[in-house]
């Protein structure tokens, strides 16, 4: 936990705010050994698109380790520790071979679970490459991406289908990563702020939002066996709009669509992206995952408004996204102890705890008890909206609220409830 900064309650206070508590070290910090990494290392986690393993192999940074990834010509793919095991020569400019790559340095050649094939130049009767390998990680390949395992072999879970991997009536793509310069914690508690939505999207000049979302809703957060999830609730007469994204354990989000208004939404939507927040190190993030659409509707391409850094600086100082509000907190990792929350975070507040318990349960030898660990079968998830129609305002604001949370609730509480009854 990190420490806190005086709490100012007088105007021109700043020269008593100008030590800077450091970082919160047990949810920031990702390198190997550190319990945040440890943590993300039990999950599965993507690292590239399929389509960018070619001819050359790719260098990779993920969890502050540097790595290899390449596909030989037989069709394997392979995640490898950089630097070759003889004298350190970095495989990003090795040889692709039929079976593995070859350092071009001395020619060694490594498969792609890290058995020494090839050495070459060493005498024939030479059992090195029978007694030693080289550091891999367990690599799998679906739907467009390249995931990988990173923890301990022996805790190794079977790769994770949810279920809207493969949903009836929608196209998914794989969606080309985009990186960002910051921690990341705070990209992937965006994903719980539904407050958000209601200014910055909703800026003079921002795209993908309609007029709804300018009006205020109620906010409700509740935990489910994946994660959890916020809830988004409007009124319109007596039709009750309840918008769902899950944060699924530890760095996944899904949101349904949000472009069409209100007055024509009259089925249930299933969510449009499926995102990590893959940490690369303790200051840059890569947001890498799944775009998807109803068929018949173009499935998005590109990383979307305000997306990454690519608009002039001008005229995102003018019309900030996303990727400018969390990037620019705290120089690209956060302070807990500069800030302060308010009600409208308590779903950060939520995922906090619940990451740090998962956190303190590695680091205690405990069993995760995360659904998305569990080994078999489709993993139902839980993000949608729909119209509840049929809702007659409550005789009093208060007792409105009231109702539009109970309603949410009741979405969510049966949606779980199917969920659990498939699984």
């Amino acid at each position: 936990m990190s420490e806190r900064a005086p709490f100012l309650n007088r105007t021109y206070s700043a020269y008593y705010h100008r030590e800077r508590p450091t970082a919160d070290k047990e949810l920031t910090r990702v390198g190997p050994g550190t319990p945040c990494g440890e943590y993300l290392r039990r999950f599965w986690q993507p690292v590239i698109q399929s389509s960018e393993l070619g001819k050359v192999p790719r260098r990779l940074r993920i969890l502050g380790e540097d790595l290899v990834a390449f596909r030989d010509q037989s069709g394997a793919i392979g995640l490898l520790e950089l630097h070759c095991p003889h004298r350190g020569t970095s495989l990003e400019f090795g040889l692709i071979d039929q079976h593995g790559i070859r350092c071009c340095y001395h020619g060694w050649l490594f498969g792609a679970d890290g058995t020494i094939l090839e050495t070459p130049g060493e005498p024939a009767d030479s059992t090195l490459k029978d007694r030693l390998f080289h550091g891999a990680y367990p690599a799998r390949e679906h739907a467009g991406l390249v995931f990988t395992y990173m923890g301990p072999p022996d805790k190794q879970p079977d790769f994770p289908i949810l279920d809207t991997f493969d949903m009836p009536g929608y196209r998914q793509t794989a969606r080309a990563p985009t990186i960002w310069e910051c921690n990341w914690l705070q990209v992937k508690e965006n994903s719980m702020d539904p407050a958000h939505l209601a200014f910055l999207h909703t800026l003079p000049g921002s795209e993908g939002f309609t007029e709804d979302f300018k009006e205020k809703p109620e906010w409700d957060w509740m935990e489910t066996p994946l994660g959890m999830v916020y809830i988004d609730t409007r009124r319109q007469s007596d039709r009750v709009w309840v918008r769902v994204a899950d944060f699924i354990l530890p760095n996944i989000h899904q949101f349904p669509p949000n472009a069409d208004p209100m007055a024509l939404r009259n089925s249930v939507s299933r969510p449009q992206a499926t995102t990590w927040a893959v940490p690369l190190d303790d200051t840059h993030t890569m947001q890498i995952g799944y775009h998807r659409a109803p068929e018949g509707k173009e499935v998005r391409r590109g990383p979307g408004f305000g997306q990454d850094d690519s608009r002039p600086y001008e005229e995102r100082q003018r019309v900030p996204g996303d990727y400018d509000a969390q990037v620019s907190i705290h120089g690209g990792i956060a302070r807990h102890g500069l800030e302060h929350l308010a009600s409208t975070d308590r779903g950060i507040i939520m995922m906090r705890n619940m990451i740090r318990r998962g956190i303190r349960a590695v680091k205690n030898g405990e069993d995760l008890g995360c659904r998305i660990l569990r080994n078999g079968g489709v993993i139902p998830t839980y993000s949608h909206d729909r119209i509840v129609s049929g809702v007659a305002p409550a005789p009093t604001p208060e007792a409105d609220i009231e109702l539009l949370r109970e309603t949410a609730r009741k979405v969510v509480t049966t949606t779980i409830e199917a969920g659990s009854a498939e699984a």
